[in-house]
């Protein structure tokens, strides 16, 4: 549950959200998807209020970390479902396709496939349709090295594109790596939004995750 939560994600920037098991970020980002109803407050995408509106969620590249597609169909015939429900057939973004080795996976049947490989075939699908804002929940988790380099390095070019791009992770090298701006959640509550800089001035640590680990003993009771 989510308790007075203030949140202004600048347009063009890469946010990440930290916080422990339980801490709220998957119920803030069902809340930015639409998924969960938020009894007060409202959601403003662009300037917009979305709050009961679905037509936002075209303009969202959406990761989890685990996904849940229909186990019979091959990746190329869900890519090709998904690409039909929007009715975009041009102007897609797959990149990702060639750059994870997707292409050697397109007629497997999805229940035949790796974790490390659905996580793939979500980044793809993240990105695919070209989204202003990407909202990426623990990205890398399940990737080898490589693959796990090449999103990373994708995830900067899109920021650097001017697209909006909020991601959660539990591995602090990867948001220092990624992001200059943090959110650190605990029990539903906001306890730090800003620089990375400036929580580890504020912690008087260098290293993020002693930052972050001295802000959770400064919260808790």
């Amino acid at each position: 549950m989510l308790e007075e939560v203030n949140l202004t994600i600048g347009k063009g920037t890469l946010t990440a959200i930290v916080g422990p098991n339980g801490s709220g970020k998957t119920t803030l980002i069902k809340s930015l998807l639409g998924l969960v109803h938020i009894d007060r407050g409202e959601i403003t995408i662009d300037g917009r209020k979305v709050n009961g509106d679905c037509a936002y969620r075209k303009e969202i590249g959406y990761m989890p970390q685990i996904a849940r597609y229909p186990e019979n169909l091959k990746v190329r015939e869900l890519l090709g479902m998904l690409k039909d429900l929007r009715g975009v057939r041009e102007g897609l973004d797959e990149e990702l396709v060639e750059q994870l080795e997707i292409g050697r996976e397109m007629e497997k049947p999805l229940r035949t496939l790796s974790g490390g490989t659905r996580q793939k075939v979500g980044a793809v699908i993240a990105f695919l349709f070209n989204p202003k804002l990407m909202i990426l929940d623990e990205p890398t988790a399940a990737l080898d090295p490589v693959s796990s380099s090449r999103l990373k390095d994708k995830i900067v070019a899109e920021n650097r594109k001017g697209k909006t791009v909020l991601l959660t992770s539990h591995n602090m090298n990867e948001i220092e790596e990624l992001s200059e701006q943090i959110v650190f959640l605990l029990e539903g509550r906001i306890y730090f939004q800003g620089l990375i800089a400036d929580l580890k001035r504020q912690s008087g640590e260098q290293n993020l995750e002693r930052a972050v680990a001295a802000l959770m003993r400064g919260a808790r009771p």
